[in-house]
């Protein structure tokens, strides 16, 4: 399944750098943007993990959902996370193509075509890039950290989410928002990132990003650390628990 998994993120990779000269743009919502190349992605993932497992159930961004079998498995894709930064040339976006089984996340493949860099884990395998292991940058203290966090698509400035980033930007070493969750969670998972929350996400948003995250080492919790549910979109991950625990109340104030 992994093999299968890295294999479809990698063609839905070459799928989206193919359409970069040429794809049309169209608006789901303000600011909420979908591509032709959004959907040759997600044909393609589709085919070759229907092909190897056509039992399996499915969930995906662009209007997927095979819920007609009784597998006990059931595929999550983002056929491109990021699509404004696709959109306008920016190149931090990626394929996202994570698998449940009985509800639990079992494992998560992320592809970033610009760099590529192909991240991969399987529940208590531990977390690669390209085959080379990953590991949280351990980062414990808040003024330390580099932190990112996804905020609501043309939102409201009252949204509980800005205020959740105005209270962590006085303290955390830097604080950004970069547009692709998937990516994200990777970096954090890479050490390169330390911290990163959302409350406005969707299942194919995260699902691959938490695998990846746990497996190298950090948390992926609730907002309030609760246990995680991938299916509500919300999400705090960090690369330690001490981390964590500093976050919590300018995150839940």
């Amino acid at each position: 399944m992994k093999t299968t998994a890295e294999s479809a993120a990698q063609e839905a990779g070459r799928v989206l750098q193919s359409w970069r000269s040429r794809f049309s743009v169209s608006e789901k919502s303000r600011s909420n943007l979908v591509t032709d190349a959004d959907l040759d992605s997600q044909n393609t993932i589709v085919k070759i993990l229907q092909g190897a497992f056509p039992d399996h159930r499915f969930l995906g961004e662009e209007g997927l959902s095979k819920q007609d079998t009784d597998s006990e498995y059931q595929w999550i894709i983002d056929p491109l996370d990021g699509t404004g930064n696709y959109v306008h040339g920016f190149p931090y976006y990626c394929v996202s193509i994570g698998l449940e089984y009985q509800g639990r996340l079992i494992l998560g493949v992320i592809y970033d075509p610009t760099r590529d860099e192909l991240y991969s884990a399987i529940e208590g395998c531990g977390a690669t890039r390209n085959g080379e292991s990953l590991s949280v940058s351990g980062t414990e203290s808040l003024s330390k950290a580099m932190c990112v966090a996804s905020l609501p698509v043309a939102g409201d400035p009252e949204h509980p989410a800005f205020k959740r980033f105005v209270n962590v930007l006085p303290h955390a070493q830097t604080l950004q928002r970069l547009g692709s969750a998937a990516l994200n969670l990777a970096y954090l998972a890479s050490g390169n990132l330390d911290a990163f929350w959302s409350t406005t996400l969707y299942p194919w948003d995260i699902a691959a990003g938490v695998v990846i995250v746990r497996e190298a080492g950090g948390t992926a919790t609730g907002l309030d650390a609760s246990a995680l549910d991938v299916h509500q979109g919300v999400i705090l991950a960090t690369s330690s628990t001490q981390l964590q625990s500093e976050l919590l109340p300018l995150l839940n104030t």
